[in-house]
């Protein structure tokens, strides 16, 4: 099932992809450590945003059974939970 978040969320992983590459270059070329773990750092961030996106998309349009003021609130408190996945 395709929700419409997920064209961000593939844009958001091409780029972390992109990223991705240039590390191995990097790596290959024989750059400085500390550039690579910089970029690597970079590439992971890149990722939980892109794992919280969908987390989040899948519980407001999966998960949600109703449109009651108290399920909004518990569905954010989730989402708030699930950026510490």
């Amino acid at each position: 099932m395709t929700h419409a978040s997920h064209p961000e969320i593939l844009k958001r992983l091409k780029r972390a992809e992109g990223h991705l590459k240039s590390v191995v270059a990097m790596v290959e070329d024989g750059r400085p450590c500390l550039d690579i773990a910089q970029q690597l750092r970079a590439v992971e961030a890149a990722i939980g945003r892109a794992k919280q996106e969908l987390i989040h998309d899948h519980i407001e349009h999966c998960l949600s059974p109703g449109d009651s003021a108290e399920l909004k609130s518990t569905l954010e408190d989730l989402k708030q939970l699930a950026k510490y996945l």
